[in-house]
């Protein structure tokens, strides 16, 4: 059926040319390869969690894509060219087990004159968009902006900005900018006039310029809804109006918290209003709170959250950025990362986005991988997602494993393959021609780069990057671990070790990974999916569950308990598929990649254990 209706769309446009209906998407295209029938994209939010179409909780779990956007030498897109995002994609897919990206626009250069929208740069990085979308991969785009432009900044600065465009900047007579005694780019955000002044004058509508931004955002949404498929837009999963905001500076008596009442959720309401007449009615606002309202350090934390948002309910997702500025800043955290260090601080996001009844998402997190601090960043980067994975630290996870909570989404920064080789001239100066790192205000932290072949490389252990997760549940996630066994060094790392009180499941994961989903089913037909990473391959995957055991599982069908399958996409990426037809039972399933061919008797031992274990545990 679909390549027959791809012949018929080619002979219409051959009879009648290309036609382009406003909010109406073009025909629909072929989906990914090793599509399911209950593969479906969309995404949803139904009692404070993220669904799909067949009402299963799904995760999203991927990158930024990414900071390059921020730079002028690809003028303002992601990449340089579709084929290098098609490279990136799958490698996001295979090497780093992402599901779903948050993929940045830039404001300056879908709008460099006023009122001027650039139908090129728009039609530039919808195509790119669509290498995403055609390998499986949700996209949630970002109108991404930081210290408000770079049309602030001298030529001869220590730092750049990105986000507004030339005259919006030329608008305001902005004072020359200077940060003073400056350590880190961010510090610009309170201190640097130019910045603070300027951001004040958006979020007030000086000069007309947030008008015009949203005006900008409602034809960019429009376009990108007009030149997707039907199939390519249900990837969609909604769209980040503003990154990171902050007032710049507060009115006269205003606080942190009436500022995001009185002048940020109205932005946001004006915004939402712009998607539905965009045709994103159906698409959640990824809306992000005062950016300093989860700050770890006590003298940056700002009151916020979005607490007089009332019940953000299916339309908004809580969407917020989490970095330790501790361990950044090389002073306030002299030791590592250990277990549990950020249960509590993700365990804000959670509770925050159940008290605003929906859905959360960490859509930045991450940790410098070059300079003085960078040898913090493998127990960082676990620990982050270790709190992504469960509210419960390793050390109690076993003996409390119903505390965890949902398993929150994320997207990590960043997912850039041009690390290391960049040509930016900072701020237009041809004697500051960054090539290293990020190229951006010293940063390093992307995840990926080309190795000397052109191949996308990991920059980080894969096994912190490629993990399993849950990413379509059945039902309602009860619980979840994973221990990566990444490594710090040469050093492993066990947080999440198996208890002695299990000696069969003890000697079947060894010294291996391990997963552990606990959910109660829903009923439905659509099976319960984890995503395999490489490490997991099939002839060495132990799956034990009540609903079976296998060494090895089987190809999936719609009557095999376990099975495994290809991810969309024609990646290579495998998911492993458990389907549970009852309703409201709590089921288990423990997946290792520890054991070699383990016998029946080791399996029956390690379901026994697992039986009792759960049963005691989770009431």
């Amino acid at each position: 059926m679909p390549t027959i209706r791809a012949r018929l769309l080619v002979v219409l446009v051959v009879l009648f040319g290309s036609v382009s209906v406003a909010g109406v998407p073009p025909a629909t295209a072929v989906p990914p390869p090793g599509s399911l029938w209950f593969d479906d994209p969309t995404v949803t939010v139904r009692d404070g969690r993220f669904t799909d179409a067949h009402g299963r909780e799904i995760v999203l779990r991927g990158y930024n894509v990414s900071g390059e956007t921020k730079l002028a030498e690809n003028k303002g897109l992601p990449f340089a060219s579709v084929a290098d995002a098609r490279t990136s994609a799958t490698a996001l897919r295979a090497l780093g087990g992402g599901n779903t990206v948050r993929f940045l626009l830039s404001w300056a250069y879908a709008e460099p004159e006023r009122g001027q929208v650039d139908t090129a740069y728009l039609a530039a990085a919808t195509d790119q968009m669509k290498a995403f979308l055609d390998v499986g991969i949700r996209v949630y785009p970002d109108f991404h902006q930081d210290l408000y432009s770079r049309h602030l900044f001298d030529a001869d600065s220590w730092y750049t900005g990105d986000g507004a465009p030339k005259w919006a900047v030329d608008a305001g007579n902005y004072p020359d900018e200077s940060c003073g005694i400056c350590l880190f780019w961010g510090q610009n955000i309170t201190q640097n006039e130019a910045v603070t002044r300027a951001t004040h004058d958006f979020w007030h509508n000086a000069h007309g310029v947030q008008d015009a931004f949203l005006a900008t955002a409602q034809k960019t949404m429009a376009y990108v809804r007009q030149n997707l498929s039907a199939d390519q837009f249900r990837g969609i999963a909604g769209f980040d109006p503003y990154n990171e905001p902050h007032a710049g500076v507060y009115d006269s008596g205003q606080t942190s918290r009436a500022w995001e009442k009185d002048v940020l959720w109205p932005f946001y309401e004006k915004f939402r209003t712009r998607m539905d007449t965009a045709g994103w009615r159906d698409k959640p606002a990824f809306v992000e709170p005062n950016l300093f309202w989860n700050a770890n350090l006590d003298f940056q934390k700002q009151e916020g959250g979005l607490l007089d948002a009332g019940a953000l309910g299916p339309r908004y997702v809580f969407n917020t950025h989490f970095y330790d500025q501790k361990a950044i800043s090389g002073v306030f955290m002299w030791g590592k990362a250990a277990d549990g260090q950020y249960t509590g601080d993700f365990s804000t996001v959670r509770d925050r986005a159940a008290a605003a009844r929906t859905a959360a998402v960490v859509s930045e997190f991450g940790h410098p991988l070059a300079g003085n601090v960078s040898d913090k960043a493998p127990t960082v980067l676990k620990a982050m997602y270790q709190a992504l994975d469960s509210r419960v630290k390793g050390a109690d996870w076993w003996s409390d494993p119903a505390a965890s909570g949902p398993v929150l989404s994320g997207s990590q920064w960043q997912w850039d393959i041009y690390n290391g080789r960049h040509r930016e001239l900072m701020n237009g100066n041809p004697d500051k021609v960054l090539t290293a790192g990020d190229a951006w205000n010293d940063e390093d932290l992307s995840a990926v780069r080309l190795d000397d072949s052109g191949k996308p490389v990991l920059r980080q252990d894969a096994r912190l990057l490629d993990r399993l997760y849950p990413s379509a549940t059945a039902g309602t996630t009860v619980g979840f671990t994973y221990e990566d066994r990444s490594r710090d060094g040469s050093t492993t790392l066990t947080w999440n070790p198996v208890p002695s009180s299990l000696p069969s499941v003890q000697r079947l994961v060894g010294s291996g990974q391990y997963g552990l989903l606990l959910w109660r089913s829903d009923g439905g037909p659509a099976p319960t999916e984890l995503h395999l990473p490489a490490g997991f391959p099939t002839a060495s995957t132990t799956v034990v569950s009540d609903l079976g055991t296998a060494h090895a599982p089987p190809a999936y069908t719609s009557t095999t308990p376990i099975g495994v399958a290809p991810e969309p996409g024609g990646t290579g990426s495998r998911r492993l598929l458990l389907t549970a037809p009852d309703s409201g039972v709590l089921h288990y399933a423990l997946v290792t990649n520890g054991a070699t061919a383990p016998s029946a008797d080791l399996l029956a031992a390690a379901r026994s254990e697992l039986a009792a274990w759960a049963a005691k545990e989770v009431n």
